[in-house]
């Protein structure tokens, strides 16, 4: 399969064709020319579109990263035959850094004020990893290591505070534990409608409405079918909601109804 008729089958949009052929050519360096070779940080749903190309191409050797595990926001590293994934992980001049922003704790500061004052300076998103926030008045941002300059350079307030910023090793990156809130619940069978109405608290017609307008994503990708059959592992996405995850689907009830049980981060 040549790299045209490859977009042709994966992307949805021009957008995503661009993305993809980015990875693609990033992909190539590392093969052709053996160095290791990544691409700009991707979200959950763009990682997905990425998996399912590297996985129509062949499988090539390739990981997600983004500073610690179970990033939200990750690079996709391709390795050439010479490195193997570990020593990746352990090169502290790898492609991510990380620094820490203080500020006065009585200043609240959200993830959209910080996020706010980063891409004010020009810097783009695709740039920016995870930013955390481990405890009051510090927070800690990932970014590709060629924007740490900038930054450190430029970055001198968030809102109307003023932050002072201090670069760090991955290795202290500090995220919180997710919330969960544990649902066991039962549906008549595993479509997407009847597992968003029982993971988000929904009636069946408001969760199908969701679904046909594009609000919702199965495994980060929207899905518009509201009679989708869910899985165990799948993770439910919905816009303003949040998200929820399926940890197990235990079998079958008394009455034929199949048992669930999720995850809904809070």
């Amino acid at each position: 399969m040549t790299k045209k008729e490859l977009l042709d089958r994966c992307a949805r949009d021009s957008e995503e064709r661009i993305l993809l052929g980015r990875v693609l050519d990033k992909l190539e360096l590392a093969e052709h020319r053996g160095v290791p070779a990544h691409s700009p940080f991707l979200s959950p749903g763009e990682q997905a579109s990425v998996s399912d190309l590297l996985s129509a191409w062949g499988h090539p050797r390739h990981l997600f990263w983004g500073g610690f595990p179970d990033a939200e926001r990750q690079i996709c590293v391709f390795l050439p035959d010479w490195q193997e994934p570990e020593d990746f992980l352990a090169d502290p001049e790898g492609p991510l850094s990380a620094l820490e922003a203080n500020f006065p704790p009585n200043a609240n500061l959200s993830h959209r004020d910080i996020l706010g004052s980063l891409m004010g300076l020009g810097i783009t998103r695709e740039k920016l990893g995870d930013i955390l926030f481990p405890q009051p008045g510090l927070c800690q941002v990932v970014a590709l290591r060629e924007a740490i300059p900038i930054l450190l350079s430029q970055w001198e307030q968030a809102g109307r505070w003023k932050v002072s910023l201090t670069p760090i090793p991955l290795s202290q990156l500090s995220p919180k534990p997710a919330q969960v809130k544990i649902i066991r619940d039962t549906v008549a069978t595993p479509r997407l409608d009847a597992v968003v109405a029982s993971g988000f608290s929904l009636s069946r017609s408001k969760a199908a409405a969701l679904i046909s307008s594009g609000k919702v994503a199965l495994n980060h990708r929207e899905c518009l079918k509201g009679d989708r059959q869910v899985e165990q592992g799948d993770t439910l996405t919905c816009r303003g909601l949040g998200k929820c995850v399926v940890r197990e689907v235990p079998g079958q009830s008394k009455k034929g109804r199949t048992m669930l049980v999720l995850e809904r981060y809070v």
